[in-house]
């Protein structure tokens, strides 16, 4: 399969799917290199974001999604007639870049982080599949851990966790080196995505 014909498979393949697929699964039903398939990809989303198509490949982890381009969303809202979905919460966002930064993270450690009961935060970003389960801690209570979602990245415009701006972790055990009214997460930048 040539690399023209190999593109076009994969966009219908997206298309068709609505939601991201691995490179793994793509790979395995079209019998091609996972190299191959991340190539192909590649050239897909850089084609259409170079042609400013309506739609974009998004790469996120480990795998493609095809999603409408952000220059169109309120086009596409209006045709839809969706409403924008609620912005989250100060609260929220501190529960979700604790998440993010220390995943799995159970509610404890969030809690530990902001010192306040984020019992309804971690629900709410539960609700909207910003967060998921991970597994459980092996403690006492066995207390359930949380990690970003597909639809963190996708939300938010990251390719992998690793695109996530740089912070100075907290460091459980050890004397805080500043007063602890002052420890901030940024979420500045979350808040504008």
């Amino acid at each position: 399969m040539d690399s023209n014909e190999l593109q076009r498979v994969i966009e219908a393949i997206l298309f068709a799917s609505g939601e991201r697929i691995e490179v793994s699964r793509l790979s395995e039903v079209l019998e091609i290199d996972p190299d191959e398939i991340i190539k192909a990809a590649d050239e897909l989303a850089n084609n259409l974001a170079f042609e400013r198509r309506g739609i974009r490949v998004l790469k996120l982890e480990n795998g493609y999604q095809m999603v409408s381009s952000g220059e169109m969303a309120d086009y596409v809202s209006k045709a839809l007639e969706t409403r924008k979905p609620p912005k989250l919460s100060s609260s929220q966002l501190e529960t979700l870049t604790i998440v993010a930064y220390y995943q799995p993270a159970t509610k404890a450690l969030v809690e530990q982080i902001r010192g306040v009961d984020s019992s309804y935060s971690v629900g709410a970003l539960l609700n909207k599949k910003l967060i998921e389960e991970a597994g459980r801690l092996n403690v006492p209570g066995r207390p359930i851990q949380y990690k970003t979602t597909p639809d963190f990245l996708r939300t938010f415009g990251l390719k992998s966790l690793e695109d996530l701006p740089p912070i100075e972790k907290v460091n459980f055990g050890e004397p805080l080196d500043q007063d602890p009214d002052q420890l901030q997460i940024q979420t500045e930048e979350t808040q504008q995505s």
